[in-house]
């Protein structure tokens, strides 16, 4: 019964994340906010990002904004769009993968990595009956990840030239398949991939609804423990209001302090929060194993950054990995110290 509720409950988070965007605003909405500053703060209703989730429910990001920033939330399904949104004002900063942060920044470079979030979160499983017991077994295989040029294609990427092999549209023989997390579970139980690489918590998903085999753990797969799997972007927009930019690092410092400081009481309120949202609960047993593969931290490890550019080019995502000037750090450091 409990796999059916979590199952159900991250079905619905996608789904509200494609369908409405989930825009919603922490003030109150009779209050008058014709004479306040609005900060559009993005994030995906998932567990890796925790650190913005924590920041909302202690209230952290009100506490350094002040009363006089209306404070607006908006959640996505997937980097693209997050990206997108950015692209188009609808949000000035919040958390989502390094992958589509640096796609954008290449087109365009008024984006910026300001704050690690979360390292890990992302692991290889493969389908019961595949066949799949360590990488080299997907050659002839087919891989589900999340969107093509997310942050687990680039990890897939760079695990397969580990062991020489590559992806169909590079000349190689592994198939990569873009499929939304909540419909990778029918695609184990219908046999129509061999493996799925994926963030939590989809990897427990698919080893306790699919019967699915770990096959890379989340500090095995591709840069292990220092693989980056949600930082905080800005705008350039956002980062030239230096008072603000400094603010929104403050509240997510505070965060991450506290989900290490207290990860019982931190999965608790990811709990509480996605309830608000999907109306349905996770179980404790859940959120405990999923937050088990994943560090929270504010650290970025540049030079795995540039590795990430460097793949994307590779796989033909973007003409150059010049991303140069993309991470700017220069705000969290006077924060931090």
């Amino acid at each position: 019964m409990l796999k059916k509720t979590f199952f159900a409950l991250v079905t619905s988070i996608l789904l509200i994340g494609i369908v409405s965007g989930c825009t919603q605003s922490t003030s109150n909405e009779e209050e008058k906010d014709s004479g306040k500053q609005t900060v559009k703060i993005g994030y995906f209703p998932n567990l890796t990002h925790s650190a913005t989730i924590i920041a909302l429910e202690k209230g952290f990001f009100e506490e350094e904004f002040g009363k006089n920033i209306k404070i607006e939330t908006k959640t996505v399904a997937n980097g693209g769009l997050f990206m997108e949104a950015m692209a188009t004002n609808a949000i000035d900063v919040g958390t989502v993968g390094p992958g589509p942060l640096l796609n954008f920044y290449v087109k365009n470079p008024e984006y910026h990595l300001i704050s690690g979030a979360v390292n890990g979160g992302a692991v290889l499983v493969a389908s019961e009956g595949s066949k799949v017991a360590d990488l080299k077994d997907l050659d002839g295989k087919k891989v589900a990840i999340p969107v093509i040029g997310s942050t687990q294609d680039v990890m897939l990427r760079k695990a397969l030239k580990e062991v020489n092999l590559k992806p169909t549209t590079n000349g190689g023989t592994v198939e990569l398949y873009a499929s939304a997390p909540a419909d990778t579970t029918a695609l184990f139980v219908q046999k129509s991939v061999d493996a799925a690489a994926t963030q939590e918590p989809w990897g427990y998903v698919l080893e306790n609804q699919a019967k699915g085999k770990l096959v890379l753990d989340w500090d095995q797969f591709a840069w292990g423990k220092d693989s980056p799997n949600t930082v905080v972007a800005a705008s350039q927009k956002f980062m030239d209001k230096k008072d603000l930019s400094t603010s929104y690092l403050k509240a997510h410092e505070k965060a991450v302090k506290f989900i290490q400081d207290k990860p019982e009481e931190s999965q608790d309120l990811v709990i509480k929060h996605l309830k608000k949202l999907t109306g349905k609960e996770l179980s404790k047993e859940e959120v405990a194993s999923a937050f088990s593969r994943l560090e929270v931290t504010t650290e970025v490890n540049e030079q795995v950054i540039q590795e990430m550019a460097d793949i994307s080019k590779e796989a033909g995502y973007i003409p150059s990995s010049d991303i140069k000037g993309m991470i700017d750090l220069s705000i969290l450091k006077e924060v931090s110290k």
